[in-house]
């Protein structure tokens, strides 16, 4: 259960960089309005391909059927909260200029009721 949560972080923050990242490269004059945006596709594919080596083993094991500990349904919900849980920490860090409003954290506190419900028997 513990491998799996932690793969799907792993994934997550691969995944959160790879689709966020070119936006801050693009605030840092890294990259401009001219960078040919297959550029910046290809290279977000690069950043996805660790995620994905996470993603789909961490499914593996963590499924159920497999000998895991979580149904389909139960691992769907667990990595959207992950993965709202690491982009928040990603905006909070690295786009400072963003900022929590009252409303994403009752749009998280909602997820967190997801997950309290999908493990309910």
């Amino acid at each position: 259960m513990v491998y799996t949560i932690g793969l799907l972080i792993v994934s997550n923050i691969f995944m959160t960089i790879a689709w966020y990242g070119h936006l801050k490269l693009q605030s840092m004059n890294v990259i401009t309005d001219h960078t040919p945006l297959l550029a910046i596709i290809l290279v977000s594919w690069l950043l996805a391909l660790p995620e994905y080596m996470c993603q789909v083993p961490a499914n593996r094991i963590g499924f159920i059927g497999n000998g895991g500990s979580f149904s389909l349904m139960q691992l769907k919900v667990i990595q959207e909260v992950i993965s709202i849980s690491v982009f928040v920490l990603f905006v909070l860090v690295i786009f400072k200029g963003q900022s929590l409003q009252w409303n994403h954290l009752a749009a998280f506190v909602c997820l967190v009721l997801a997950v309290y419900f999908v493990f309910m028997k």
